[in-house]
């Protein structure tokens, strides 16, 4: 017995077609009713009476291929769901938060007392006469330029018994470098804003070495004729306990301690002279004053010391 193989013949000829009918290959053609199968040896049907159907359904798989790609982009519009919720469970976080609790200070950080309004000092019930040395003081040493403020107030400081800072208007004034109105050359509205400024400074400084024990001396040349910007603007960074004192030599040593003088510190004779003569309107206003024309600076401090305790026992009116 001979067994078929290979392609299948074609169908014999029939009336209505035509020696140009074709047909398709048998590899990845189309199968319908009028094709066999390849391999087939069993009789081949007749072919339609409509060839053309084939190639007509043809086309239809490529049209409906396309069809998941049209949906394979779903997903990734779906994807970053995620990401929009991650951040949720951080937000309990900030309103919650859970800190240590609090170390030790171990650094040495001490609180300080905030400096307030100095008060009259009052003398110990058991003390006949007070003793300024022991005893916690704000005081205010006014004087023309060369009195030696400055030299007595340092020296007054360093041999006391109690802690005592020196607080020098001069100094604090001088902190202002660019921009510092030099009196020297012409009085105007900067160098007088400046000296309030400094003033200012200083009495904050006072209120807080007070307010932790310590007591201060401040020297300033004060003017008698300018009672609310001396006088009164001292007594309203410090307080009422501040005790002022004039310390008023002669104009001639005034003189000579001016011209040993330097820098900005130093004022020509007839600058000296007009403060000098305004310093004399203290006489007559009630407030303690040193002439210390004859005395040096340890001298000088024995007699502030005088006068202090008369101070403390009975308060000055100013």
């Amino acid at each position: 017995m001979q067994h078929a193989v290979g392609s299948p013949l074609p169908p014999p000829h029939q009336q209505g077609h035509g020696p140009h009918t074709t047909w398709a290959p048998a590899a990845g053609a189309p199968q319908g009713p009028g094709v066999p199968p390849p391999g087939f040896a069993g009789p081949v049907p007749p072919a339609p009476l409509t060839p053309p159907a084939p190639p007509a359904q043809a086309p239809a798989p490529p049209a409906q291929a396309p069809a998941p790609p049209a949906q394979a982009p779903a997903p990734p519009a779906q994807a970053p769901a995620p990401p929009a919720q991650a951040p949720a469970p951080q937000q309990p976080a900030p309103r919650h938060p859970v800190s240590p609790p609090p170390a030790p200070d171990v650094s040495g950080h001490v609180t300080l007392p905030p400096g307030g309004p100095v008060g009259v000092p009052a003398a110990p019930p058991h003390m006949t006469a007070p003793d300024p040395s022991g005893t916690t003081l704000a005081v205010l040493l006014i004087g023309p330029a060369g009195a030696g403020k400055t030299s007595v107030a340092k020296y007054w400081a360093d041999h006391r018994r109690v802690p005592t800072a020196h607080i020098s208007l001069d100094d604090v004034r001088e902190w202002v470098r660019s921009g510092f109105a030099d009196p020297q050359t012409g009085w105007n509205d900067h160098s007088e804003a400046q000296y309030r400024l400094a003033r200012r400074t200083c009495g904050f400084a006072a209120r807080n070495f007070l307010a932790n024990g310590i007591s201060c001396i401040l020297d300033d040349a004060v003017f008698p004729d300018r009672p609310v910007v001396g006088l009164g603007g001292w007594k309203r960074h410090v307080g009422p306990g501040l005790l002022p004192v004039v310390l008023l030599p002669g104009l001639d040593i005034v003189l000579e301690r001016n011209a040993e003088r330097s820098g900005n510190r130093r004022l020509t004779d007839e600058e000296v002279a007009r403060i000098h003569g305004r310093m004399a309107g203290w006489y007559g206003s009630g407030l303690p004053i040193i002439d210390n024309s004859q005395l040096d600076v340890p001298g000088t401090a024995r007699v502030l010391d005088e006068v202090l305790a008369r101070a403390i026992a009975s308060p000055p009116n100013w």
